[in-house]
């Protein structure tokens, strides 16, 4: 049994890794014999402006002080835009979004809203008469201009004005018989359908291609003569072809404004042909099928649309936004609510929590539609409106908008990185020049690629001395650590902790310890199912999932790294020397995760599921391969800077620095307790993978602003669900008594934000820290004086 007057008298060598006595700074005990892990504690202590003097402020004093963005893959900023409930597509737009999932686009839920009609396009074209039809404008052909050729919109007006069926052509009588183009695309081949310019010749009715189809070309009774016939539209020839369009943006929006300027009638599909090609995809205009009428064939459009199994979109995506949320949390939420597993929920990378986050979500639907999700998310019951949905905050900091139906899912590792709106308060420093000197610093010479605080968790007992222990096989130690009660920890997990320790009282613990807390609830449920034994260490660690485990061991990697990397700078300053390494070529920086560890670790530091533990089907990767490095000689200083410069996180597969530096790596992990050459583990979820990372970061977009304020409790900034509810509007005042800085930026993949502000603070980042300055802060003695609407801190 643990006894916890001992715990209250541990000192940090026995939490804390052995190597910890090389770091250059070390932390006394504090008296109570308690203590909060520092950034010296994980190897963080260097910075690159040294020169500057330090700009104090309090960082996340507010969740809206902290909006974090995710950047997708094609360098677009996520952003809520919608919170209204989706329409289901209508049958017909969902089959022409069907016809053109291979051309850049995704289906989106229609939206509840009368914006368009509020603000009308002025270059929309005059409508016809009460059937909703188009008329063709000089406004309408300067909407296509951008996109289409002078001749090519002289032909879409040809084909457009003939309407839906081709004319039929007079030919002894037979019609439709048309010659194949010989530029018909490979899948419009497969499907032997004919294609022509719009303007053609009478085709020559003895050509191979025509002989011996009569039963099929040929019109209805009284089809001689051309007249009488009905064509089929799977024999309408007439297509207009754009030019090769370079640009995804411009192909998507030529999509979007052939399908709202023709209101349906005209669908578009990119020339297969084209496709992977560096000078453009042409994109194919034609009369939309679904305007036959065919009973059939409305009948699977109606069961697409209300998505059924025939709906070839098995995934919703979704942008979620939340507050004060791990993002792992969060995800389990939306699957209790949605009564399936995790697993089917997936993301691009994990975000901060504390903070105001927004990032895509793909849902594995099983059949469930975009107003299923919407409807259950957002909980719409007796109890719960639909107007009161839309006109307050979503329950638990959760809210998901822009429902759209996608063909894939999300991986891990699918994003160029993250935009950040960040608001420091009570900034304190001696002129306006420190400050502009601190940020053209940070925006020129960037910042030390640190793993942040958020990497080694927030409690006593740091995350990387639980990997330390995993790494050395030491079961009882590994649980030891995690069980141990924790000083400022929530109370129902600090009595739970107790109930253990004190105790042994199994079921207390268990009843008493909150679900959110994951790894301390599997090991108490484990040794439930040993009947109240606690003998078997290993098997109650294998029972915590897969992904919070390997957080604990790249935890480790991470604080090595770190505490290199700070030896590296201190010793040898800002720039390239011999032995340093770099990546061979640019084909191996692009191959290797931003992280540095492997796709499965991500910007705050906690993992998604292991591809192994993922439910859904996996892209095609080719294996991988070690990136080619290359160690700096005499004669490579000149051809590369600082910012080439990589280090390893210790593993299989990695080289080490020459000289010095290589043989600190060593004497780091020796101490510990490991072999700096041997990370191969009988248990193989322990066996370490290294990799490299860089060890500066330079922002992107780079700007900021300062702003007075008196409540601290007042919104600097404003998230994306209150600008739609219209809540908390920023508030500055001119002359307000304190000052405020916020800064905008975009970092990459893996990169700490709050790494960023150290650079400009010169401030100890730890959530502990930062929280002592929110409580001494001189404007807490404003606090509540301007009547908010904003969150609960």
């Amino acid at each position: 049994m643990i006894n916890t007057e001992d715990l209250n008298v541990s000192s940090r060598d026995s939490i804390l890794p052995a190597s910890r006595r090389l770091l250059p700074h070390q932390n006394a005990n504090s008296s109570e014999g308690t203590f909060p892990v520092t950034e010296q504690d994980v190897g963080i202590s260097e910075y690159i402006s040294h020169d500057v003097p330090q700009i104090a402020g309090i960082i996340k004093q507010r969740f809206t002080d902290f909006l974090v963005f995710e950047v997708d893959v094609q360098g677009d900023v996520v952003h809520l835009k919608s919170i209204l409930e989706p329409e289901l597509p209508k049958a017909t737009e969902t089959a022409q979004n069907i016809q053109n999932q291979n051309a850049d686009t995704e289906i989106p839920a229609a939206t509840r809203t009368a914006q368009n009609s509020e603000n009308p396009n002025t270059n929309a074209p005059p409508k016809a008469n009460s059937d909703d039809g188009v008329l063709w404008s000089s406004s309408l052909e300067q909407t296509l201009s951008p996109f289409l050729s002078t001749l090519a919109i002289e032909q879409l007006k040809e084909m457009f004005t003939q309407g839906p069926e081709p004319p039929l052509l007079s030919d002894s009588g037979w019609a439709g018989r048309q010659q194949r183009d010989s530029k018909v695309s490979k899948e419009e081949k497969e499907d032997k359908t004919d294609e022509v310019p719009v303007s053609s010749k009478t085709p020559d009715t003895n050509s191979r291609e025509t002989r011996g189809k009569r039963g099929k070309s040929r019109g209805g009774r009284g089809g001689r003569g051309g007249k009488g016939g009905r064509n089929s539209h799977k024999d309408d020839p007439r297509r207009v072809v754009s030019e090769p369009i370079v640009s995804k943006q411009d192909r998507t929006a030529l999509h979007e404004t052939i399908r709202t300027q023709f209101k349906g009638k005209l669908e578009t599909e990119t020339d297969r042909g084209d496709i992977g090609k560096e000078d453009g995809q042409r994109i194919i205009i034609k009369w939309s099928k679904s305007k036959e009428g065919n009973v059939k064939r409305g009948n699977k459009e109606a069961a697409i649309a209300q998505g059924g199994s025939r709906n070839p979109f098995p995934y919703i995506h979704f942008t979620m936004q939340k507050t004060n949320r791990d993002t792992h949390d969060a995800l389990s939420h939306l699957a209790r609510q949605l009564n399936t597993s995790v697993k089917d929920l997936c993301v691009s990378g994990t975000k901060d929590k504390r903070g105001v986050t927004t990032q895509r979500v793909s849902f594995k639907r099983n059949g469930k539609t975009v107003q299923d999700v919407w409807k259950t998310v957002n909980g719409i019951t007796s109890r719960r409106t639909i107007e009161q949905v839309i006109s307050q905050r979503g329950e638990r900091g959760i809210r998901i908008g822009d429902l759209t139906y996608r063909k894939g899912f999300l991986e891990l590792g699918m994003l160029k990185g993250n935009a950040f709106v960040i608001t420091l308060r009570n900034v304190q420093v001696d002129s306006i020049e420190t400050m502009e000197r601190a940020l053209d610093s940070l925006k020129d010479n960037g910042f030390i690629n640190y793993y942040g605080m958020q990497r080694f968790g927030t409690a006593s007992i740091p995350t990387h001395s639980i990997g330390l222990a995993l790494l050395r096989s030491d079961w009882k130690e590994a649980v030891s650590l995690i069980m141990r009660p924790r000083p400022g920890e929530y109370p129902e997990a600090d009595a739970a902790r107790r109930a253990w320790a004190d105790e042994k009282d199994l079921e207390k613990a268990l009843a008493l310890m909150p679900r959110r807390v994951v790894a301390e609830r599997c090991i108490l449920e484990s040794y439930q199912q040993q009947g109240g034994e606690d003998r078997n260490a290993l098997g109650a660690l294998s029972t915590i999932p897969k992904n919070l485990r390997l957080m604990y061991v790249h935890a480790y990697q991470s604080y090595v790294w770190n505490a290199i990397v700070s030896e590296r700078l201190r010793v040898y300053g800002h720039k390239p020397i011999v032995g340093d390494l770099v990546f061979s070529t640019a084909d191996d920086i692009e191959e290797i995760t931003a992280d540095g560890v492997n796709p499965a670790v991500t910007i705050d530091g906690t993992l998604n599921e292991d591809d192994k533990e993922h439910s859904q089907p996996r892209t095609e990767r080719k294996a991988y391969q070690p990136p080619r490095i290359k160690v700096l000689g005499p004669d490579d200083l000149q051809d590369y800077t600082i910012f080439d410069v990589i280090m390893p996180l210790p593993g299989t597969d990695v080289a080490y620095p020459e000289g010095p530096l290589g043989e600190k790596y060593r004497e780091f992990m020796r101490l510990d307790g490991l072999d700096p050459d041997n990370f191969q583990r009988k248990q193989r979820d322990y066996t370490l993978g290294g990799s490299y990372r860089k060890i500066l970061h330079l922002p992107k977009d780079l700007s900021w602003s300062t702003m007075r304020y008196t409540d601290p409790d007042v919104a600097l900034a404003q998230s994306d669900e209150d600008q739609i509810l219209g809540f908390d509007a920023p508030t500055t005042e001119s002359d307000g008594p304190f000052l405020a800085l916020q800064i905008r930026m975009q970092l990459g993949t893996a990169a700490y934000a709050t790494m960023a502000l150290r650079e400009i603070t010169k401030t100890e980042t730890s959530s502990h820290h930062q929280s002592a300055l929110t409580q001494a802060s001189d404007d807490q003695k404003f606090k509540g004086t301007t009547e908010s609407v904003g969150y609960v801190q």
